[in-house]
């Protein structure tokens, strides 16, 4: 392409760059032919008003059904780019406007624009001609003014890049005519101008050409060779010069189009006439033939309205002497409905959250139908029971959008088939399903299998027990179904409901705490909370109400008659009652509860069971029989109260009963028995008193006979290794003091017992102390003992030593194993 022709075709741009905003979402521009690989076709951004982030974020794409990719876009630098070199003339043969047409697509949200871009010519092409020879037999007997017409020139440019004329060369005995057709194109015919002498010249050779309207101008030549014949005065002629003809597409191979008629007045060979088509382009040689003898023109190929909606065919009629007419058949092709519906998806989604508002884009689809008018509109639906809806966005394109709430719960998944069918007769239709699941969202709450839930537990329980489940379900899925179980916070008796009970986070089991005790506690309630994983979580709460059931574990408690430990209480029973006579009443309680708290008395022992019964139910102790004199003044019985558990429970009760007709009598009897459980209590704290002393005593002696043999050891042993040389080196013994409080004896006493006839009065005497201490003291702790005999050798000291000891060690025995009748007789001899 020469400078001058682009600098022709850049202020078109620029001024198609100035309008190309035609509406908003559609965008038109026009560039021309050949633009080399990367040129910029336009700035999409600024025009559509986009910012670079957006194109970026929406994964900007473009959308075409051409065939050949000749655009990219720059998403970095919002630009259309040439992507491949564009021939208009491969592009669009001789259809002018020619213009390539997609779409900008754009995600989250969905959006599309509809660019178109113009290619323009430029001459790039040169005339031509099919063959590059013309052969004409003419008579030399042809008067001037006959014309030949010539195979005309095929220039695959447009407008004032295509054909614009012809000349030829040389003039002598021809001139060129020129005849504008009514398709736009020119004729040339060969006029004879001067008539030819076969014996002057039998062969002509002409050079036509053709030139275009470019700049610079390109042409195309072809040689006309002329054969001078004789006697062939009159030339071919068609009875049409233009013939019609309709043809439906897809019509078999040998249909007839039409049939052309030409005649020549000459007679004989020169009045032969053959058919012929001059068509050098647009495959109509492919397409169409024609019968050389009688000139019908028939269908060869396949005739396809989508390809090309008519063909202009042109017929020449030759006679034997060379002469010609020529004529056009114009053959329009008649659409049928044998295409079916192209569905394109643009863009679509795979899964779509349950909570998408209505209205959401899920799918977009382009359809194409090639066919024409009724046959090429089309109709696209869906199921009409699903949420979804097919909404018409412009020509051909459709969107695919939520029509009501989605729950995955109820669908999780759904197949949707979108069936699209043309307008023609037959209707022809194609279907495409597509796969939508539904992802989840947390807006279940989890449900419990009850409100409210009720369970027993044995009192007595080991902490940690079972008691039983609680259980709720959740119709989420994944981590927004996973539910755990949590104790709602409240107090039972003033402490934490945790306190009592737990529940497993995962399996909702709920474990006693702690033990349960009926008598404290019958019944408790409190809630459980089930909470799922989701974000936010959703929670419910359910009702537990723990029953707690007796157990036997409490015996009868007696209420009277009162036990107790100081005096002696006694029933006073006359000798003179009858029988029947209510002696008293054992009254007994069981804090248990049912058949665990139902009571019975019963006759243990008695001092005379032939004297006394007890009432089963109600406890009455009451005379059997009459009182004799024989019968004892004290009456001692053991009433033992059961209750009905299992195993059962008792308690025992003491009844002393004194049979007598005055308060003096029975008042004697009981003194004396009170004096002697004195006297038995009194010698008992004495002897445990004595006893504590004694061992105390036997202990000190012990370690001080232990710390005197290692000192007396550990001194001979300096002795032997110094050989004797060591001076003496005097004991100090401890410091032997009266602590005040420990009761030990400062000095030694001589015990004397003098015993009566009765051992019960028994006086101990006590002898004056001893003139001569066991040990002497020395206040300041620097004297040592006066008695050299503690650290002497000889067995005699040992002896007068341990003498106090084994005194002592005797006075521990006698106290300690007399048995409890003797204690009172024990004799102490100093």
């Amino acid at each position: 392409m020469s400078d001058r022709t682009i600098a022709r075709q850049v202020p078109l741009l620029l001024f198609f760059l100035a309008v190309s905003s035609t509406a908003q979402g559609q965008v038109s521009y026009s560039i021309p032919e050949e633009m080399a690989k990367g040129s910029v076709v336009g700035n999409i951004a600024q025009d559509l008003g986009l910012d670079l982030k957006r194109l970026k974020s929406g994964k900007a794409r473009i959308y075409s059904n051409d065939k050949a990719d000749y655009i990219e876009l720059n998403k970095d630098r919002g630009l259309l780019i040439v992507k491949e070199r564009i021939d208009r003339e491969a592009l669009c043969g001789q259809t002018s406007p020619c213009a390539l047409h997609f779409q900008i697509i754009l995600e989250n949200p969905m959006e599309f624009y509809s660019v178109t871009v113009e290619v323009t010519d430029v001459n790039d092409n040169s005339p031509s001609f099919k063959k590059n020879d013309m052969k004409f037999k003419i008579s030399e007997s042809a008067v001037p003014g006959v014309k030949f017409v010539l195979e005309r020139a095929m220039d695959s440019d447009i407008g004032t890049n295509g054909l614009q004329t012809y000349s030829l060369n040389p003039s002598d005995n021809f001139v060129l005519k020129l005849q504008n057709q009514a398709d736009g194109g020119k004729t040339a015919e060969m006029i004879l101008q001067k008539p030819l002498d076969r014996e002057h010249k039998e062969h002509i050779t002409l050079i036509l050409t053709a030139v275009d309207g470019g700049d610079p101008k390109l042409s195309g030549t072809a040689e006309i060779h002329v054969t001078v014949l004789d006697v062939n005065d009159n030339a071919p002629a068609f009875t049409h010069a233009l013939y019609k003809a309709t043809i439906s597409e897809n019509a078999q191979k040998g249909t007839i189009v039409t049939t052309v008629s030409a005649t020549d007045a000459d007679h004989g060979s020169n009045g032969k006439i053959t058919y012929s088509i001059t068509n050098n382009v647009d495959k109509i040689h492919e397409l169409f033939e024609i019968n050389e003898d009688d000139g019908e023109l028939r269908v060869l190929g396949n005739i396809d309205y989508e390809e090309s909606h008519h063909y202009e065919i042109h017929v020449q009629a030759s006679d034997e002497g060379g002469l010609t007419d020529s004529t056009k058949v114009v053959v329009d092709v008649i659409d049928t409905n044998d295409n079916k519906p192209v569905i394109n998806i643009m863009s679509k989604l795979t899964t779509i959250a349950e909570d998408a508002k209505p209205g959401t884009v899920i799918t977009m689809i382009n359809i194409q139908d090639q066919d024409s008018a009724e046959n090429g509109k089309v109709h696209c639906s869906i199921d009409d029971h699903i949420p979804f809806t097919l909404k018409s966005t412009s020509n051909n394109f459709f969107s695919l959008v939520t029509d009501d709430t989605l729950d995955r719960e109820v669908n999780p998944s759904y197949n949707i088939t979108i069936l699209c069918s043309d307008e023609g007769s037959p209707s022809l239709s194609s279907s495409m399903t597509l796969s939508l699941h539904i992802s989840d969202v947390n807006d279940n709450a989890p449900v419990f299998e009850k409100s409210s839930y009720e369970a027993f537990i044995m009192e007595n329980n080991s902490p940690g027990l079972s008691i039983f489940t609680v259980k709720a379900n959740d119709a989420d899925w994944n981590q927004n179904a996973r539910v755990s179980y949590l104790l709602e916070e409240s107090s039972i008796n003033g402490a934490s409901v945790s306190g009592y009970v737990s529940v497993n986070a995962e399996s909702g089991v709920i474990h006693a705490v702690r033990p349960f005790d009926y008598e404290q506690i019958k019944s408790f309630t409190f809630r459980v909370r089930a909470q799922d994983g989701g974000s936010p979580p959703l929670s419910s709460n359910a009702s537990v109400k723990i029953m707690i059931r007796d157990q036997n574990d409490n015996a009868p408690q007696i209420l009277y008659p009162v036990q107790t430990s100081g005096s002696v209480v006694a029933e006073i029973v006359p000798r003179s009652a009858d029988v029947g006579y209510l002696v008293t009443k054992v009254v007994a309680v069981d804090v248990d509860s049912g058949q665990n708290a139902w009571l019975s008395y019963k006759l243990q022992k008695a001092t005379d069971r032939a004297l006394f019964e007890v009432g089963p139910q109600n406890g009455e102790v009451r005379i059997i029989r009459s009182i004799i004199d024989k019968d004892a003044l004290k009456q001692k019985l053991t009433v033992i109260v059961e209750d009905n558990g299992q195993p059962s429970r008792s308690a025992t009760v003491n009844v002393n009963v004194a049979l007598a007709d005055s308060f003096p009598e029975i008042l004697s009897e009981f003194n004396e028995t009170k004096q002697d459980r004195e006297f038995s209590d009194s010698l008992t704290f004495y002897l445990i008193l004595a006893l504590a002393v004694v061992s105390f005593l036997f202990i000190v002696s012990l370690i001080a006979i232990l710390s005197v043999k290692c000192y007396r050891w550990k001194r001979e042993r300096m002795f032997y290794k110094s050989n004797g040389q060591l001076p003496v080196i005097p004991y100090y013994p401890p410091l032997y003091g009266d602590a005040g409080g420990t009761d030990t004896l400062k000095h030694v006493y001589n015990y004397e017992v003098c015993r009566t006839t009765d051992s019960r009065r028994s006086d101990f005497k006590y002898g004056r102390p001893s003139t001569q201490s066991i040990i002497s003291l020395d206040t300041s702790g620097t004297r040592t003992l006066p008695h050299k005999s503690l650290l002497c050798e000889d067995s005699d000291d040992q002896v007068r030593f341990a003498r106090p000891l084994l005194f002592l060690w005797c006075t521990y025995v006698c106290f300690y194993f007399p048995s409890q009748r003797d204690k009172g007789d024990i004799l102490w001899h100093v």
